[in-house]
């Protein structure tokens, strides 16, 4: 079973599993992450051991400064901009690949391009201490809940990693918003812990949305999914159902609900986003076969919640394509 240790006291034992050639399960801002050396093919293979995912994906690389990123990526202006004013922070970059930069073909599954994210806090500094970007995908069984809490971490891969860093609740509690960045234009991958708008301000230009084939992680039809089924936009619920309720108005019936959890009383996208995936691994443990969920607007970070709460209702039965990436913090 992993072992739990507090951000004050792992360091020491996070580099020597990763120097072993072993991963080691992080916090970041956004969910807590599986983590190995980007640069050891033996490491990333074991993270998707670890995370039960049989087909090898691309995965984010996490970098420590920018001159670690110069080192793997090509930046021009615009992805420059974008770097300096979210990094370190939740926005990942699809970038070209820098020859010769060192990272494992099975991270990029021999793409010639790379998304980069600068992670803040102990995974920042875990990272500048081993010296190499981390390969880090969501820390979680394959399909499942995002991890936000070192607990919710342990309880899922526990028996299958040595280690698990507890840095407390993630504070954004959404996976990065993932740019691909292409001549004189930006395209959203997938939305996340920075909302589109703040975004545009400092690009000076429009998002454009929609991907073709391997371009971000998070794109499977179903993802983020609780053992329980997903209703969305429920005006009403019937008895057995849990609800995940949002704002001060609640559906018809919510007395009934099995169990009810609030995303956010005041209506606040910023702590709805924060309390999404412990709210719904809370209302799973419910047991109830069914969790519908109150309509949340779409604007700002709602985008975000409202895309993983899409993914978590999507059909289960679906393989999903070999044209799709596997997810990361």
């Amino acid at each position: 079973m992993a072992e739990i240790r507090a951000v004050g006291e792992a360091m020491e034992r996070a580099l020597a599993l990763l120097e072993s050639g072993d991963v080691v399960a992080i916090p970041t801002e956004t969910v807590y992450g599986l983590a190995g050396d980007a640069t050891n093919g033996v490491a990333v293979a074991r993270i998707f051991e670890a995370k039960g995912r049989p087909r090898f994906n691309p995965l984010i690389a996490h970098i420590a400064d920018p001159a670690m990123a110069e080192r793997i990526a090509l930046f021009d202006p615009l992805s420059e901009r974008l770097a300096q004013a979210f990094w370190p922070g939740p926005l990942t970059l699809v970038l070209p690949q820098r020859p010769g930069n060192g990272i494992h073909p099975l991270v990029t599954a021999g793409l010639d391009t790379i998304a980069l994210r600068m992670p803040k806090g102990f995974g920042g500094e875990l990272i500048a201490r081993f010296g190499r970007a981390l390969a880090a995908p969501s820390a979680n069984s394959s399909g499942r809940i995002s991890a936000t809490t070192a607990e919710a971490v342990a309880a899922d891969l526990g028996p299958r990693i040595k280690l698990v860093v507890d840095g407390g609740a993630t504070p954004v509690g959404l996976e990065s918003t993932i740019l691909k960045v292409e001549t004189g234009k930006l395209r959203l991958l997938r939305p996340g812990g920075i909302a589109a708008g703040e975004i545009e301000a400092v690009a000076g230009m429009k998002l454009l949305r929609g991907a073709s084939g391997i371009e971000a992680p998070g794109m499977l039809a179903s993802h983020y999914a609780p053992g329980a089924a997903v209703r969305l936009n429920a005006a009403e619920v019937t008895p057995g159902e849990a609800l995940l309720a949002f704002g001060r108005s609640r559906a018809e019936g919510w007395r009934d609900a099995a169990a009810l959890r609030n995303l956010s009383e005041t209506g606040d996208l910023r702590e709805a986003a924060s309390n999404l995936f412990a709210h719904l691994q809370n209302l799973d443990r419910s047991g109830a076969r069914t969790i519908a969920v109150e309509p949340i607007p779409f604007d700002g970070l709602g985008e975000a919640i409202n895309d993983r709460l899409s993914r978590a209702a999507a059909p289960r039965d679906k393989i999903a394509p070999r044209d799709k990436m596997d997810w990361a913090p």
